[in-house]
């Protein structure tokens, strides 16, 4: 009961009419005003009343009926609009509330009655309104990407020819906020209910808002990590930064540094717990070490931590979407976070988010698109496919073929007809554009076939298809196309065959790419010169492959192609923190030189420490002591110790007895 019925059970005079007044037997005669609302003493109205309960139900159809005021104005209003041009809308409004008032003053019996109409109504747009706000609840997550594109649209950054198709105005490697979140691609997929179930409702505390991840409540509470970015320099429009350590977190680094040497992983976790919960390397090291483990969640969470952390120290001018802002690979505070980026993005890619990943691929090549230290061009190929934006790979290799030769990589010669042949499968283009989507990816993929034709066979092996007669008899795609063509050329079509060959399991893309293997193998028998001079470049550009590419292929783990490095490579130590550094680093700070003792080993326990990792003949001699003086004690002491290793050996060999015969005659003969 509210506050106003209590009052009205008391007897107050209230300025309103009250319910069922002639029912309730009161006298209006004497002392009812112009506008036809009762006087009537708080006593007198206490008294007429029988059912108490009444009030109430009066007091919810009072908020309904207009007051006095309200149709004060509202003739007001009717007079000012009536000398407009509006005269006959508002004269049956006049009329409607004249009506109104009329019943009002003509059936005061009848008050309870129409109340109650006003109150079922009420109610009826109160469960309309809770109904909306729970359907705007669930939806405007899941609208928002289609708002999003109509803003685009009216803003003008995609334009339409004249020839119907539509181009993107906007720069090749424009990066959009929204596309760097998985949770919106996968809501497109599954829905906004199904991916965020009960965040909504959990996450209440304040986290600082950041656009490569989302922070979780689990994590440590962030703090400054010593990290800043700085602006170096400006040149035509293009700001180049750089990443600095301050001396805290430089010591935190040589001190992960030094626990990287042991090969225990175990070392880093209490750097991490006491020192710096947001050390960049070590998260990385550890989220490796995690993804070796199959734990794919936590080696996530891990790499999304150390962006997470590089992201708060970003300079205010550095921009993740201009596509004008750079980072030199060369400085070793600047590589954390090129591969985290690159670590993040394979893990969205295998979590089923190709286009989440294609954008953070995007993203690492507007870092430094000239060196490309990562390589990604040989991934942004198979990430468009996947995402199936065929449109962007297209306009990519239209826009950089000029000065970049992108068809003399064997990723681009064949992605870019199978982009075509997609685009020329969308029902929704014209047949025209269908029929020119089609000649393209088949003059691309003859081009592609002829140049590269070592990739045909491993990539119908992966597919297990089995070639007709005549492709498999040729020498032109047979086993010599692969042993002749050189070392660096042999890893990039096992990277591509590795990593893409399940995008032409298709049968439609099998039926499509038939046609196109015999057509080059006329040409070939033909002796096309084209065939010739496709050969020649392959022996004279593909001797020797760039740093980039090496660091590419350990990074992706491709297993056909990583069993493709040189013997130099495999070498070589491999630290996921920082996979095969640049030749011309640049190095700000540097480790400090440790003294180390030589060592007066002998043979012999040298010989027995490759036994025992843990025995060291000089481990307990004190140096504080006399040399002169304890000669003999130490001399002894190696010996007690020298004495024990060898029991220890002795008495922790086993010989393992042959297995017995119970039958030694023999059961049988032997086959």
């Amino acid at each position: 009961m509210s506050r106003r019925a209590l009052r009205r059970l008391r007897g107050e005079q209230r300025g309103q009419e009250e319910p069922g007044l002639g029912e309730l037997g009161l006298d209006l005669g004497p002392e009812r005003g112009q506008d036809g609302l009762p006087s009537a003493t708080p006593g007198r109205a206490r008294a007429g009343v029988s059912n108490r309960f009444e009030l109430i139900t009066a007091e919810e159809s009072e908020d309904e009926l207009p007051s006095r005021e309200e149709r004060g104005d509202a003739r007001l209003r009717e007079q000012d609009a009536a000398e407009g041009n509006n005269k006959g809308a508002i004269a049956e409004e006049t009329e409607g509330d004249g009506q109104r008032d009329g019943k009002e003053a003509d059936q005061p019996d009848q008050t309870p009655v129409l109340s109650n109409k006003p109150r079922k109504k009420k109610k009826k747009r109160k469960t309309k309104k809770t109904s909306a706000g729970e359907t705007l609840e669930d939806n405007d997550l899941e609208d928002i990407d289609s708002l999003l594109e109509k803003i685009e649209d009216t803003n003008g950054l995609s334009q339409q020819t004249q020839s119907g198709l539509i181009v993107d105005s906007r720069p090749l490697l424009y990066i959009e906020h929204r596309n760097l979140n998985p949770e919106n691609e996968l809501k497109r997929y599954f829905g906004a209910r199904a991916v965020l179930g009960d965040q909504r409702q959990r996450q209440r505390q304040y986290v600082r808002g950041t656009w490569l991840t989302t922070p979780q409540s689990t994590w440590p509470r962030y703090t400054r990590t010593g990290i800043v970015m700085q602006l170096v320099d400006t040149k035509g429009g293009v700001q180049y930064f750089t990443f600095e350590h301050h001396r805290k977190y430089q010591e935190v680094q040589l001190k992960f540094l030094e626990n990287v040497e042991t090969m225990d992983p175990n070392s880093v976790v209490p750097l991490l717990q006491a020192l710096e919960p947001y050390h960049v390397d070590s998260l990385l090291l550890l989220s490796d070490v995690c993804r070796m483990q199959e734990d794919q969640e936590m080696a996530r969470e891990l790499v999304e931590q150390a962006l997470y952390s590089l992201e708060c120290s970003f300079h205010p001018l550095f921009s993740l979407t201009s596509g004008t802002c750079r980072l030199d690979y060369r400085r070793p505070e600047n590589r954390s976070f090129f591969l985290a980026l690159f670590k993040h993005l394979m893990l969205l890619e295998k979590r089923g988010c190709p286009r989440t990943a294609l954008e953070f691929c995007k993203l690492i090549l507007s870092l430094d698109p000239e060196n490309d230290p990562l390589c990604v061009l040989l991934l942004i190929d198979f990430l468009s496919l996947r995402a199936r934006e065929y449109t962007f790979l297209t306009r990519m290799f239209q826009e950089v073929e000029s000065h970049r030769n992108l068809s003399q990589l064997p990723n681009f010669a064949f992605s870019v007809p199978l982009a075509y042949f997609f685009l020329s499968q969308q029902e929704e283009r014209s047949e025209l554009e269908q029929s020119q989507a089609r000649e393209k990816a088949a003059r691309l993929i003859q081009l592609a076939l002829i140049m590269f034709p070592s990739v045909l066979m491993p990539l119908l092996d992966h597919c297990s298809v089995q070639p007709d007669a005549r492709v498999a008899s040729h020498s032109f795609f047979g086993l010599n196309a692969q042993i002749s063509q050189p070392p660096a050329l042999n890893q990039l079509t096992s990277l591509y065959v590795g990593r893409t060959h399940s995008l032409w399991k298709d049968p439609a893309v099998m039926a499509w790419l038939e046609p196109n293997v015999h057509e080059v193998l006329r040409m070939v028998d033909a002796r096309d010169p084209l065939v010739e001079e496709s050969e020649h470049k392959r022996k004279t550009l593909y001797q020797n492959a760039p740093r980039n590419i090496y660091r590419h292929i350990i990074l992706s783990e491709v297993k056909e192609a990583m069993a493709a490095l040189p013997l130099e490579v495999t070498s070589q130590p491999m630290m996921g923190y920082d996979p095969l550094p640049p030749l011309d680093s640049i190095v700000s700070y540097t480790r400090p030189e440790r003294t180390n003792h030589p060592s007066n080993e002998s043979t012999l326990s040298l010989f027995f420490r490759s036994l025992l990792p843990n025995f060291n003949l000089q481990g307990d001699i004190r140096h504080e002591r006399d040399e002169e003086a304890g000669a003999g004690q130490d001399l002894n002491q190696g010996v007690n110790r020298l004495m024990a290793a060898m029991r220890d050996m002795l008495a922790n060999i086993q010989f393992q007895e042959p297995p017995r015969d119970d039958n030694p005659e023999g059961d049988g003969d032997w086959d």
